[in-house]
């Protein structure tokens, strides 16, 4: 949250400052009883990536002591003056430990505690999340390795609000969340795609374990970092598809269509996207299965390459079929995987995912589809707005639950520098080549959801 100095307990959130004429949650009121908290998403672009010149690709910052730790107090100088109660940062660069030094001191000495965790294989950077701990008491951190071709990571912090919220005083209700950080691999060519994919399914199977393993509750969920990926992708649509809203697109009521009025990014190649979120699941959504979803996904990956390559819903079924027959096996199913470019090499389906979605697909168990199963199953389209998954049963089995637990509503939530918000990227901005979001979240009394679909 935004503020210049320490304030009483009393006055969380009761005020939000400005930077500048700029406004970060302009929609909390002075007189607002109910604390509030903020959260901050922000690749800091690490300095063994930061190319000083167009010309010399070799040049980089970490090359110049004096202007990556000039660059990273100003960045410091930033998130101090938010102040916001949750930070999660990627390409934290953890191979540097004055940087670290730098970082862990100024963070701390503000009352955050810090967890850094860097990518396998010594790449260097990797991430870093603080959490204040005026707001938070740590239950637990844990490290998520995805072992992948990219080396990346996420982390999962496990807090418990350290403060009484008014709405959720009864002892018996829950004041716990789980917070995730990560930082996507960028898809540097199509086959890349499915390894994103697969690291977002390796973190919702990790918070479902996280969750079993320990017997908790229905608790909010936020998951930050930078996804490298933008509203059109397959990883925002698998994220909507178990129940999470983009903060920031709720925030300003934008709906998936939406996707040109903002951008947080301008990649190496000099493209403008929008690829920073801030993920909220509240535990009163309804979700399908994990595995139903991570099916989807991929079917609709290969729905997409077969359209790319101009093939109607005949000629999909022709080219998925086995030859001599009016059906689609299990190994003319693999072999057209393997001619997308999905499957048979290092960063397609293994053969145990394969088998799991053939499954999915043969759901009478007669190891064949015809033309009706493979349009039901394999053709039929993904609604892109069908999130909204809990029907009027499913809210009477709710509302019946005498199980309660917080959750949050999104009330504002702002990017800078501010021109990205218009879908422009200021030539002028030199802190990053991201935007810095910050959400701002108020915690509100509901019913847990156990169902899935």
């Amino acid at each position: 949250m935004i503020r210049q100095g320490r304030r009483s307990k009393k006055k969380i959130m009761g005020k939000v400052s400005r930077i500048g004429s700029y406004a970060i949650a302009s929609s909390i009121k002075e007189n607002q009883q109910q604390p509030c908290i903020t959260c901050t998403t922000f690749n800091i672009l690490a300095p063994i990536y930061k190319r000083l010149s167009h010309e010399d690709q070799s040049c980089r910052e970490s090359d110049n002591r004096a202007d990556w730790l000039t660059r990273n107090h100003r960045i410091l100088d930033w998130l101090l003056c938010e102040r916001s109660s949750i930070i999660c940062l990627q390409e934290f660069w953890v191979g540097n430990q004055e940087l670290v030094n730098l970082y862990e001191n100024r963070l701390g000495d503000a009352g955050y505690i810090n967890f850094k965790l860097g990518r396998t294989n010594n790449r260097g950077d990797g991430l870093l999340m603080s959490v204040q701990k005026e707001y938070f008491t740590v239950i637990n951190y844990k490290e998520l390795l995805f072992n992948d071709c990219a080396d990346r990571v996420a982390q999962l912090l496990h807090v418990k609000l350290a403060l009484p919220i008014s709405q959720c005083s009864n002892n018996d209700v829950g004041q716990e969340l789980l917070i995730v950080n990560t930082h996507l691999l960028f898809p540097h060519n199509s086959s890349l795609c499915l390894v994103r994919l697969r690291q977002v399914y390796k973190i919702l199977q990790y918070v479902e374990s996280y969750q079993r393993e320990h017997q908790l509750k229905p608790i909010p969920i936020i998951l930050c970092g930078d996804w490298n990926g933008s509203k059109r992708g397959n990883v925002y649509q698998f994220l909507r598809s178990q129940g999470f809203v983009s903060s920031y697109d709720t925030a300003h009521q934008y709906t998936d269509a939406d996707a040109h009025k903002w951008v947080s990014h301008r990649n190496h190649r000099g493209n403008i996207c929008a690829v920073d979120f801030i993920w909220l699941l509240n535990p009163d959504r309804y979700r399908k299965l994990l595995k139903a979803s991570w099916s989807e996904a991929v079917f609709g990956m290969l729905k997409y390459l077969l359209l790319k390559t101009a093939l109607t819903e005949t000629g999909a079924f022709a080219f998925l079929k086995a030859d001599k027959e009016d059906s689609v096996t299990y190994s003319s199913f693999c072999e057209a995987l393997h001619q997308l470019n999905l499957f048979g090499h290092g960063h397609g389906l293994s053969d145990e995912e394969t088998k799991d979605l053939w499954s999915q697909a043969d759901v009478d168990g007669d190891g064949v589809l015809d033309r009706e199963e493979f349009l039901e199953q394999l053709w039929k389209p993904v609604s892109e707005e069908g999130n909204e998954y809990r029907n009027e049963e499913h809210k009477d089995v709710l509302d019946g639950q005498r199980e309660q637990t917080i959750g949050f509503t999104v009330k504002n939530a702002v990017l800078f520098p501010h021109e990205v918000e218009k879908g422009r990227w200021p030539e002028d901005y030199s802190l990053s080549d991201h935007a810095r979001l910050t959400v701002v979240f108020s915690p509100i009394r509901m019913p847990c959801s156990h169902l899935t679909s």
